[in-house]
Formats: C-alpha cells, structure tokens, sequence
C-alpha cells in the first residue's frame, strides 16, 4: 500500500519529464507565464517580478513574485507544478543573502534594488570524451614511422627558411622603386 509521500513524489516525476522548469531561487527576477482561461480561449498572461519566497514540499511546492504596478506593491503566490503556470523564465539572478526577502514589502525606490549575481566561468569549458583504445589510435613505433618522423621535422625547417629569404626580395625591390620615383620626376 503506497503512502500519500509516494504518491505525491510520483505525480512531480511525471509532471517533470512533461516540462522542465529552470532553477530559480529568491531574489531572481523572472518571468512567470500565467494560462487564462476567458471563456473558451486560452490566453498567456506573463507576470515578472522579484522572487521573494521559495518553498520546496513536493507536490506543494509554491513560489511568491513581488512586482510594483504602477506605484503599487503586488504578490503573488504560484504553486509550483500548477497547470496554470505555462513557462518561467529567469531574466536576472540577484545576490542575495536570505531565503526569504520579505524585507522588500517595506522597501521602495532604490533601496528596493537586488544587486546582480555575476556568474564566472574559470577556465574554457571543454567536453572531456573517454576514448576506446584501438590499434588506429595507438600506432607502435616501427622502422617506417620512425624514418618518416625526421622528413617531416626538415621540411617544417625548410619552410621557416623560405619566408624569410623571401621577406628581404621585398625590401629590395621597394628600395629600387624609391630610387627610381625621383628620376622619374626630374
């Protein structure tokens, strides 16, 4: 006999794989799209704000949005896996300090502000793929490698030398111009 726990945690598995919602935590703005039903059509109505409150339970897992509409304060409460929230978007990640932000109901202006989380990347991000030794990946060292290995080591020298040899021709060649641009003009 399954408990009510299992229950719950079943039905978020299948609400998860259907769609997938971004990790958001308070103090993010985002960007929440609201179905509405009027009558027989369905509307999409996004409603964005800061996200003051998380609560992780499951199945009643909710999150509350502050936005101020025209110079009022409004909230409001999502649950989580509703049908009525089509898509969340995060815009903005805020570094925050709290889990609750409740502090910003009394807030206006600027002091109402949430400084930006500014994510860094060290390094490149570079996929790491573990390849199947094979005999084509792994050539043993034979006569014939080896005798191939010093030919190709000279003519990466030889090239070098060739651009260089080249490079004074050039100058060479601007110096006569100039030398005889002024009998030209005489």
């Amino acid at each position: 006999m399954k408990n009510i726990e299992e229950i719950n945690q079943s039905i978020v598995k299948k609400i998860v794989s259907e769609r997938k919602h971004p990790d958001f935590f308070p103090g993010d703005i985002v960007k929440v799209g609201v179905r509405i039903t009027e009558g027989k059509r369905d509307r999409i109505q996004y409603f964005e704000g800061v996200c003051i409150a998380k609560k992780n339970r499951d199945i009643n897992s909710s999150f509350t949005v502050r936005k101020i509409s025209f110079g009022e304060g409004v909230e409001r409460t999502f649950a989580l896996y509703s049908p009525i929230v089509d898509t969340i978007k995060v815009v903005r990640s805020g570094k925050v300090r709290r889990a609750k932000l409740y502090y910003l109901r009394d807030r206006t202006g600027k002091s109402a502000r949430i400084a930006e989380k500014i994510k860094k990347k060290i390094g490149i991000d570079v996929e790491t793929k573990i390849q199947q030794v094979t005999e084509e990946n792994v050539l043993p060292a034979t006569e014939e490698n080896v005798s191939e290995a010093p030919k190709q080591e000279v003519s990466k020298e030889e090239v070098k030398k060739e651009p260089v040899a080249e490079a004074p021709k050039k100058e060479e060649k601007k110096e006569e111009s100039k030398k005889e641009s002024p009998e030209e003009k005489k």
